[in-house]
């Protein structure tokens, strides 16, 4: 007998089952209650086995690469599973999953009369092989001498549906239990009732599903009337699968943009209410010539941007437009000034991102330069907001292992925090400010956040910032981070210079030969203009040492 701890994927398997059935069991249909009653009952050889398998790539698996110290026989192991019918040695297999089975030399004993040489590549071994054998059949057809069983796992798409609702997406697996057992994450422990849950109704979990096959089609080149027909199929009342819906349909367009398809781009645009999709729709009016059109649009749009970003898109647009359209451009603002540098410095003898060469260059002592990028404002606001971003909102989270609430990109996320992130950034009007970041630095040390970068973070760098940056452009940054929390988090200067004594401080975004500056980093740049905080942008070129 193993000690507990060699199943530790097992427990924690069941534990995610149990949490299904705990918070899903309105949402769970005959088949899938009948798949939790018969797990639990069944050896656990045969369950260690069952999730071997489905941590694995699939859905074949050959018995001999199945071979686990705790499970002390496979063959044994399988056989309850395959009398429920969630191994199945009889199943059809295709070619392309028979030469995902096996390796080349195999291959060539199973087809001694393969038209290729052998020196021929697998992938060239399966090509030759294609038109002979197009139609699926049973493994023992395709190799009659095998001296091992293969299986093919039937429950593969049940169990996807299981860890889709205990996540709530398809990008965390079963190796987040692992790891945070491990030590390897750390998440915050955010208390939610037991009736806490990503998904409300089966129509949800169904019409996320559906998305992700659309994506999934999307990627291999489907049709493009019916995969519109597909997505138009997953409308939903649910705002949050209706974004993600949105953005699929984006995704498409797209893809329409790159094979030049311009009036299907337009036709899939003018469904799509994703952040972006108009600012697309304006280009392709543009690509078709439809000038009147595309300005109409973008001067709608202008009076009521969706966010800085599309204003920032439109004002490059709208001269063009404007000409295209046969009219006369209208006069605009300056934007701020920037105030710039330029240096030339010798090129490093090693490869060396240019960032880290300025970085030597500017630092002194009683001046020290480092490279924080968007790591050092968003880990400060970070911590001093901390209770605001982890508060147990409903619908913000449902499993013990997320990062940050599932509604962070959501356009509502600061209002529905409204009052949590006042009372979080009030405490800049007082010296609090300081001692609550260290004691958030300290006590929180490690816990996974969408905003705090524990990697890029020291002591020195902390003291530093909080003596040098004064409270109120802090409050500066913060309040923009909170206009467009997805958008804004990106986009800062790559260095901050301080003056410890001074206790002053100066952001510096570095740009090498060739390199321009990119449209986030401009409207961060000209924000810190604007509120008379310290920016400059330093544009670097090499000089050549002589031999």
């Amino acid at each position: 007998m193993f000690p507990p701890h060699r199943y530790y994927y097992l427990h924690n398997f069941q534990r995610a089952l149990a949490w299904v059935s705990d918070r899903y069991a309105d949402l769970l249909d005959a088949g899938e209650r009948r798949f939790l009653g018969d797990f639990q009952v069944l050896p656990q050889a045969s369950q260690a086995l069952m999730v071997r398998m489905l941590m694995r790539r699939g859905p074949w698996f050959r018995a001999s690469r199945l071979v686990y110290e705790e499970i002390a026989s496979t063959p044994d192991a399988a056989a309850p599973l395959r009398a429920l019918g969630w191994l199945d040695a009889d199943a059809p297999m295709t070619l392309d999953e028979l030469f995902a089975l096996h390796t080349k030399p195999e291959l060539c004993r199973l087809f001694v009369d393969a038209p290729v040489k052998p020196a021929a590549r697998k992938a060239d071994l399966l090509e030759a092989l294609r038109a002979r054998h197009d139609a699926p059949q049973p493994y023992a057809a395709w190799n009659p001498a095998a001296d091992e069983p293969v299986w093919r796992v039937t429950v593969g798409d049940l169990c996807e549906r299981f860890r889709l609702m205990f996540f709530g997406n398809l990008y965390q697996d079963w190796s987040e239990f692992v790891l945070a057992d491990l030590g390897v994450f750390q998440y915050e422990t955010v208390p939610f009732e037991a009736s806490s849950r990503a998904f409300q109704t089966r129509a949800d979990v169904d019409g996320y599903l559906a998305l992700h096959a659309c994506r999934a089609a999307l990627e291999e080149g489907a049709e493009l009337d019916a995969l519109l027909q597909a997505v138009e199929g997953c409308a939903s009342q649910n705002p949050w699968l209706e974004k993600r819906r949105a953005k699929v349909l984006l995704r498409i367009g797209q893809a329409c943009e790159r094979a030049q398809d311009w009036p299907a781009a337009q036709r899939v645009y003018e469904r799509c209410a994703y952040p972006g999709a108009r600012h697309r729709r304006i280009r392709v009016h543009e690509r078709m010539a439809r000038f009147d059109e595309a300005l109409a649009l973008a001067l709608q749009a202008q009076a009521a941007p969706e966010s800085e970003e599309e204003s920032q898109r439109l004002a490059r647009m709208l001269p063009r437009l404007y000409r295209g359209a046969g009219q006369g451009v209208p006069a605009r603002a300056a934007a701020p000034a920037l105030l710039r540098t330029d240096l030339t410095l010798p090129r490093p003898t090693e490869p060396m991102p240019v960032e880290f060469v300025t970085r030597d260059h500017l630092h002194q002592d009683d001046a020290p330069v480092h490279y924080v990028e968007n790591a050092l404002i968003n880990s400060l606001f970070g911590l001093l907001c901390w209770p605001a971003v982890f508060a147990p909102l409903p619908g913000a989270f449902f499993h013990p292992f997320q990062r940050g609430p599932a509604d962070l990109d959501a356009p509502d996320f600061h209002e529905r925090r409204k009052a949590l992130f006042a009372d979080c950034l009030a405490q800049l009007d007082t010296p609090a400010y300081r001692e609550v970041i260290w004691q958030r630095y300290a006590e929180k040390s490690g816990v996974q956040s969408p905003f705090v970068f524990w990697g890029a973070l020291s002591d020195t760098l902390l003291a530093q910032a909080l003596d040098c940056l004064p409270a109120a452009h802090l409050k500066l940054f913060f309040a923009r981070l909170l206009r467009d929390v997805k958008t804004n988090r990106s986009g800062f200067p790559d260095l901050i210079r301080f003056w410890p004594a001074e206790c002053r401080y100066e952001l510096v975004e570095v740009k090498g030969p060739g390199d321009k500056l990119q449209d986030n980093q401009i409207r961060w740049l000209q924000y810190c203009v604007a509120h008379a905080m310290p920016v400059r942008v330093c544009h670097v070129s090499w000089r050549e040492e002589a031999a």
